[in-house]
């Protein structure tokens, strides 16, 4: 059971997640970062990490607070850094400040800007760190682009109750609500880019386009190794209003990448044997910091088996479809045992509308089980 202390300490840091998910869309690669001063149960101030290049957390938080904040707490979402870049090392201005007590959700992975801890410690400052999941999943994917090299992976898919993602016969256009499927939209509003398979394009042909106006659409790529994706498939003939790659084999046939580069589309040729690592390291290096993917069981499969996946969410709709063709969700390898099938943790339930919506994380993706100090060390 958490202790007062504890559940005070957390409740800040919730509500230093809430500032830093502010800086979506606007701080990448760097990344969410919210922070708040207090003394007792006043806040004294505030602030997030708002542009890239741009003050840290920390440093508005400060200011906001300015003489108040010696011999306050700061609580913020990620250690700060220890690190001249474009700006100066947040551990200093702490120092300046006169905090008497720092509480982190997370530790900085970077090499280079992370350890802001030795030096608040040194210098007399109280460090803990608590363990707060709205926060760690902020900082989800900055630490699989900086520790990984690709992108921080969300695999989404929809499913009748028995596990099928589509009729055999493809006559069940969509399995869940419209609710269910604004939520999906939400999630591509946020996505820096969305990925499905080349099956998916030839079976399903999506347009991949959030609903939501006002926000810059996710880049729709195709992983397609053959180049199969049509002329005529909706990402194709709206190449032009939306950017549209696919990532293909290493030497992709002529006309038909001319033919897809006419309509717009950018044709990314992939070395070797064009593996899902290769083609999550090419989005990477292109600017993909937040990859959502939606499309197709053996996708899926691939990512799941490469242990790509940073977390899953899966609508389950009311619907039994049976059949032993029917598709499922998730191809690949697959689990000998169950035994050796792929833990979740993290996992979180909610209802949209008549759809069950299940969130969590694989085990062995869980950043906040493979790094960092202790909860309250």
């Amino acid at each position: 059971m958490n202790s007062g202390a504890e559940t005070r300490d957390i409740a800040f840091l919730q509500r230093a997640a809430a500032l830093a998910a502010r800086g979506r869309g606007r701080v990448e690669p760097n990344p969410y970062v919210g922070a708040v001063v207090v003394r007792g149960d006043r806040v004294l101030g505030e602030g997030a990490h708002r542009d890239y290049g741009g003050p840290h957390a920390e440093v508005h938080a400060l200011r906001r607070a300015g003489e108040a904040a010696r011999g306050a707490t700061l609580y913020v979402t990620l250690e700060p850094c220890s690190h001249t870049g474009k700006t100066g090392p947040c551990d200093r201005r702490v120092l300046a400040a006169g905090v008497a007590r720092v509480v982190v959700a997370a530790l900085d992975p970077s090499p280079l800007a992370g350890g802001g801890r030795h030096r608040l410690r040194a210098g007399g400052v109280e460090f803990v760190r608590r363990s707060c999941a709205a926060a760690r999943r902020l900082i989800a994917p900055f630490v699989a682009y900086l520790e990984e090299d690709r992108p921080f992976v969300l695999l989404k898919w929809a499913m009748s109750l028995d596990g099928r993602i589509a009729a055999r016969g493809g006559a069940l256009r969509y399995l869940t609500s419209e609710a269910a499927r604004r939520a999906v939209h939400r999630e591509r509003a946020r996505a820096d880019a969305v990925l499905v398979g080349s099956g998916t394009v030839l079976a399903d042909d999506p347009q991949l386009t959030p609903w939501l106006t006002g926000g810059r659409p996710a880049t729709r790529v195709v992983l397609d190794r053959r180049l199969r994706t049509p002329p005529g498939a909706v990402v194709v003939r709206t190449a032009r209003e939306v950017a549209t790659w696919i990532l293909t084999g290493a030497k992709p046939d002529p006309a038909r990448a001319r033919r897809l580069e006419r309509a717009g589309v950018r044709i990314l040729p992939l070395r070797g044997r064009a593996s899902v690592g290769e083609a999550l390291r090419v989005l990477r290096r292109d600017g993909v910091h937040r990859l959502l993917v939606e499309g197709g069981a053996a996708l899926a499969g691939a990512l799941h088996d490469a242990g790509a996946v940073d977390r899953v969410q899966a609508f389950v709709a009311p619907h039994l479809i049976g059949e032993h063709d029917a598709l499922g969700a998730i191809g690949g390898r697959g689990a000998a045992r169950v035994t050796d099938a792929q833990a979740l943790v993290g996992l979180r339930a909610r209802w949209i509308g008549v759809d069950l919506v299940l969130e969590g994380e694989p085990a062995a993706r869980s950043w906040g089980q493979r790094a960092g100090l202790p909860a309250g060390s």
